[in-house]
């Protein structure tokens, strides 16, 4: 085929991805920063395009336009053993931005979410999303633009997309005051062992919805009501509380919800629902009560504040790597159990003035470490509901205990697999003695070596795996780090503008 033609090609497609988006060629090329008569040039195939602009048309349409190159895993190549130093600035949290997406099928009007992280988590959906009909456009300093259609379009869903991101249960909330009827597939996201739905399902049920779970989908039958009572949640789920949030947000009546999760994503969505004009009372606390509205026709903007799990991801990079260097922006209200273990175990760090971070109510610091030696704490260490120590960031003592002197016990009740994911460390020379599913015993101070690994299928596992290849002298190969970018946005190029040497690659298959 000659280069005409694939011009042409590239050209149609981008046509018709743009019209599919809703937008003009003036609205094309304004977001591109170049002129409409460029834009009708490039999708009348009459000019040449450059990677680069590929690459930014894409990511405008919110689409990949084509793939080059994109075959086999990706990859992480580090040479460990080297001191950080520097700044660094902590993004929004990932799992704010998954709830505020599907919240967003709450509003008729155009929601506007500042500074979005564009992971992978986002990524399948926003799939999901332009499947169904809502318009999506990336815009400024990952700013994202959400529209919404008139009628959604369900058949048409991107299953494979949905079956990646366990954040589609937090869509039968919003769907509920749609659709009469509707089907979502099973979800997917990190392998943590058995998570089950029955208390989303068993929470929805006295606004009306049921649900059956039917082979490879759950079948939603809506009838909406108002709660005759208050709703007590059998456990205190961070995406359970959520989905009850969004179910009663535009349920017209006041809900009251017992046993509700105060955590970070929690709040940033009751404040978002605020913007849209929904009274709760008790954001913070395990007692909410939400005056939900009929129906909401609001165009806002909101921005999602930073992500603690982000932040103690660099926290613990510093500890394992022995380094001084200062953390930006981090929601110190949601980290402040786990600094004060870390300063139980001879942890030194400076915090600065606090102050508000975007959405007007986050609190804020920055952190700078200090070297210290550390040793293991006398009792274990284990994840509690917030305010206790957040289940997400206890992987990260695996390699904290693994750099203090002692021994650790560290006990992961919530999870059946993660703890067998952290034996992993031993690869790289970290003693690590497994107890059964949910304890383990970590013994330090290790002597980092480098090795070759393949990341687990879990988050933040395989986060921890990738800081202490930082340690570890030598050249570290971790494979297939899709989990990874599930959750965490450039984490090799920011970590390298720490001083650490982390570099992307990619399997080269036939």
């Amino acid at each position: 085929m000659d280069t005409k033609t694939y011009a042409d090609k590239i050209g149609t497609l981008i046509q018709e991805t743009r019209q599919s988006r809703g937008m003009t060629q003036a609205e094309l090329a304004k977001a591109l920063g170049t002129s409409q008569s460029a834009i009708n040039r490039i999708e009348k195939g009459g000019q040449n395009i450059s990677l680069d602009m590929l690459a930014r048309i894409s990511d405008v349409l919110s689409r990949q336009i084509v793939t080059l190159n994109q075959v086999g895993t990706v990859n992480f190549r580090v040479e460990g053993g080297r001191k950080l130093s520097g700044s660094i600035t902590t993004r929004t949290s990932k799992n704010a931005a998954v709830s505020l997406l599907c919240a967003s099928l709450l509003n008729r009007g155009t929601t506007t979410f500042r500074r979005v992280a564009r992971i992978e988590e986002v990524n399948r959906l926003l799939e999901v999303l332009n499947s169904i009909g809502v318009k999506t456009r990336w815009f400024g300093d990952n700013d994202l633009e959400i529209t919404p259609p008139a009628k959604l379009d369900l058949a048409n869903m991107d299953i494979e997309a949905a079956r990646k991101t366990r954040s589609i249960i937090m869509f039968l909330g919003p769907l509920m005051h749609r659709h009469d009827t509707f089907e979502l597939p099973y979800a997917g996201g990190c392998s943590l062992g058995e998570r089950t739905v029955e208390p989303h399902l068993s929470g929805l049920v006295p606004f009306g919805l049921t649900v059956d779970t039917v082979t490879g989908h759950y079948s939603a039958v809506s009838k909406p009501k108002t709660p005759e009572k208050a709703i007590v949640l059998s456990e205190r789920g961070d995406t359970v509380t959520e989905n009850i949030i969004m179910a009663a947000a535009r349920t017209d009546g006041v809900t009251t919800i017992r046993n509700a999760s105060p955590n970070y994503m929690v709040q940033d969505l009751c404040f978002f629902l605020e913007e849209l004009g929904v009274k709760i009372d008790g954001v913070g606390t395990t007692t909410l009560v939400i005056h939900g509205v009929k129906d909401i026709h609001k165009n806002v903007e909101y921005f999602p504040s930073e992500d603690p799990i982000e932040a103690m991801s660099f926290l613990a990079a510093a500890i394992v790597t022995k380094s001084e260097i200062t953390i930006r922006r981090a929601p110190i209200e949601f980290l402040e159990i786990e600094l004060k273990f870390l300063e139980n175990m001879g942890f030194k760090y400076e915090l600065s003035d606090e102050y508000v971070a975007a959405n007007g109510h986050t609190r804020l610091t920055d952190i700078t470490t200090k070297h210290g030696d550390l040793v293991a704490p006398v009792d274990k260490i284990h994840p509690l509901p917030f305010p206790g120590i957040n289940i997400d960031n206890l992987p990260f003592f695996a390699i904290i205990a693994a750099s203090a002197k002692g021994r650790t016990l560290i006990h992961d009740w919530a999870y059946e697999n993660r703890a067998i994911y952290l034996m992993e460390l031993s690869k790289l020379n970290a003693q690590v003695e497994l107890l059964d599913p949910h304890r383990l015993y970590v013994t330090g101070e290790t002597k980092w070596k480098a090795a070759e690994v393949i990341a687990p299928p879990a988050l933040r596992p395989a986060v921890v795996i990738l800081l202490a290849m930082l340690a570890a002298p030598g050249v570290s190969t971790l494979r297939n780090v899709y989990s990874i970018n599930r959750g965490y946005e450039d984490i090799a190029e920011r970590l390298s503008s720490l001083g650490a040497k982390v570099t992307t690659m990619r399997d080269i298959t036939e």
